[in-house]
């Protein structure tokens, strides 16, 4: 009994500091600018999303289906480029392309995003191909 008296006592004498001390919020650290105020903005129901862009078929003036849209690239806040899927079959075989927005027109058709793309198949396979950074 004695033994735990101690080292109750013991205790009760180092967590007296710690209880003592007053909280500090530790210094902030930043890394990168942002703005001083949110901005808002109003999304109307026949907007494009990204989530609907991803996995879109792009098919040319001959109703061929050339490529898919696979990924988005963003630079100083702006879509950059539209990373296509071009070629293979069940995914063998095929090739990444990046390709910039203006060349590819989405529109809402009959209720349902379509793009289309004035290019072949050929041509998107002849394309430079893109790789993803590592």
């Amino acid at each position: 009994m004695k033994k735990f008296a101690i080292i109750t006592a013991s205790l009760a004498v180092l967590a007296t500091p710690v209880l003592a001390q007053t909280a500090t919020a530790p210094a902030a650290t930043t890394t990168g600018a942002a703005p001083a105020e949110a901005k808002y903005s109003t999304v109307s129901k026949d907007e494009m999303f990204s989530s609907k862009l991803k996995g879109l078929n792009i098919t040319n003036q001959a109703n061929e289906t050339v490529g898919e849209i696979t990924d988005l690239a963003i630079k100083n806040n702006q879509v950059d480029a539209l990373i296509l899927s071009v070629g293979g079959f069940l995914g063998v075989g095929e090739r990444y392309v990046a390709v910039s927005p203006a060349s590819v027109k989405v529109a809402l058709k009959d209720n349902k995003w379509v793009a289309t793309m004035n290019t072949t198949k050929d041509a998107l396979k002849a394309a430079p191909e893109f790789k993803y950074p590592k």
